[in-house]
């Protein structure tokens, strides 16, 4: 069978989606999961970024999960080749690839098969040195007076993907997105269906994800990974709610901070979502279902086993 892509905001319930999905194509053939968020391929940076446990998996064999140290960097590049690899690897086997994550630039790299732009590291290293003067809000800044585009598509805080567009746009004197990958037919002829609900509901749902986080010991789980090296990551010290919970606990850690990184994590986490809903809905390959309605199952299968 060819891939079903699950994607969709945060907290639409992707990845229970995948599992029933799997265990209904399950009786007919196997099915294999495949990761497509970013912050899920680290080891350890399990309550944070809602990962399923092994036991909750249901049996179903999980890729692109817990691949990295936190020390180590994620791009998206690497992703790429990676998850094709097991993608391919899935289809010989005769099992049936279900991706499934939110991480949009990691989704459309695999899916149009993003060939990369060149680097040049003298030229990285000098946007790299301008990052540790000025900063990562004013060189976030300077992108967006060069390419609006660009910087509507990047977080302010991310100083890693602003130096590499700024990068980009100086050694092709062409804007970051015109080396982005082009909508066409998705690879392997994957169906891409996408999960999203009402905003208001989606708010309450995020309210109740941050907070089980944090009751289910995201402070703990930060503190053991900054033992292990967490804060000298480039992209896993960033993740949403790891980020806010080591800027509490550098300031003293009181209950006062820890509350407030609870709340930065919830806006963090609905801006984000705001960005995710911008960049999927531009693809008018996604199938999309109402993750508040019955029978997203059925409406799964029906469009993998009809698109063509």
């Amino acid at each position: 069978m060819r891939p079903l892509a699950i994607i969709g905001p945060t907290g639409t319930g992707k990845s229970q989606l995948a599992l029933d999905v799997a265990e209904a194509v399950g009786r007919e053939v196997a099915v294999e999961i495949v990761n497509a968020d970013a912050m899920q391929l680290y080891r350890g940076m399990d309550i944070g970024t809602a990962k399923l446990p092994v036991d909750q998996r249901r049996g179903i064999p999980h890729h692109q999960l817990d691949v990295l140290d936190v020390t180590q960097t994620a791009t998206v590049a690497h992703y790429q080749q990676a998850a094709a690899a097991d993608i391919e690897a899935i289809m010989v086997r005769g099992a049936a690839p279900v991706i499934v994550g939110g991480s949009m630039l990691y989704i459309q790299s695999l899916l149009d098969n993003w060939s990369f732009p060149a680097t040049d590291p003298t030229v990285r290293a000098r946007w790299e040195q301008r990052l540790a003067d000025i900063g990562v809000g004013r060189l976030h800044a300077e992108l967006a007076r060069r390419d609006p585009a660009a910087a509507a598509t990047i977080l302010p805080t991310d100083g890693r993907r602003t130096v590499r567009a700024l990068e980009v746009i100086e050694l092709t004197g062409q804007p970051f997105a015109a080396s982005a990958p082009r909508i066409g037919a998705a690879r392997w002829d994957t169906v891409i269906v996408g999960l999203d609900c009402e905003t208001t509901l989606l708010d309450e749902r995020l309210t109740r994800r941050t907070d089980t986080m944090f009751a289910d010991g995201l402070v703990g789980e930060v503190r053991a990974l900054l033992e292990q090296g967490l804060r000298d990551g480039v992209t896993a010290s960033r993740a949403l709610g790891y980020a806010q919970v080591i800027a509490a606990l550098d300031a003293g850690g009181t209950e006062e901070l820890l509350r407030e990184a609870r709340e930065l994590t919830f806006i963090g986490t609905r801006r984000y979502v705001r960005r995710q809903r911008s960049w999927f809905r531009r693809d008018h390959r996604v199938h999309w279902l109402d993750a508040a309605a019955a029978g997203a199952v059925e409406d799964a299968l029906q469009a993998w086993r009809h698109v063509s």
